[in-house]
């Protein structure tokens, strides 16, 4: 006598379905799971956003492979078979949750203005530099404007109003002259 009924290819498929879903579930709600136990498998591949082993990719490769083999078993397909068309269902539903993923995080965009995006700048002067002193300036990389700390390359005074050219940038202070 058994304690598990006899197992055929329709419940195993559905319990794959489930498990995969389950999966997708808790991934929704906590996020990638690899990343909570630093066990990602593709997380040095170094193109950054989301790879084909992410957990959300993965779950909807596994329920995809369920639903299908389950429904072909349905149709009096076996379990080979059943198991082929699963296989290509999560390939293709798994790769549309990939390229859906990629697509959104190459939409992302940053503000961040890094320092050698200032250097061959032109910028107003803001606060009047004196000599051998510092004031400050202010220029527009893309759409940000950004205001710094200048400074003079020949130590010269620089009025306020006056077009001057970022030629360095040392720490938070920018080295200016006149254009």
């Amino acid at each position: 006598m058994s304690l598990l009924p006899a197992l055929n290819a329709f419940s195993v498929f559905l319990a794959i379905a489930a498990v995969g879903f389950l999966f997708l579930l808790v991934s929704l709600v906590f996020g990638e799971i690899f990343d909570h136990f630093d066990a990602g498998i593709d997380h040095d591949l170094g193109h950054g956003g989301p790879g084909f082993f992410s957990s959300r990719v993965l779950s909807v490769f596994i329920t995809a492979f369920g639903c299908v083999g389950a429904i072909a078993t349905q149709y009096g397909f076996g379990p080979v078979p059943s198991s082929a068309f699963g296989l290509i269902s999560g390939l293709v539903f798994g790769g549309g949750v990939y390229a859906f993923a990629r697509f959104l995080y190459q939409q992302q965009a940053s503000s961040d203005v890094l320092s050698t995006d200032l250097v061959g700048q032109s910028a107003r002067v803001v606060v009047t530099i004196p000599s051998g002193g510092v004031g400050q300036v202010r220029c527009r990389v893309g759409e940000e404007l950004i205001d710094k700390v200048a400074r003079a390359r020949d130590g010269a005074a620089i009025p306020e109003h006056t077009t001057v050219r970022v030629e360095e940038v040392l720490g938070e202070v920018v080295i200016v002259s006149r254009t």
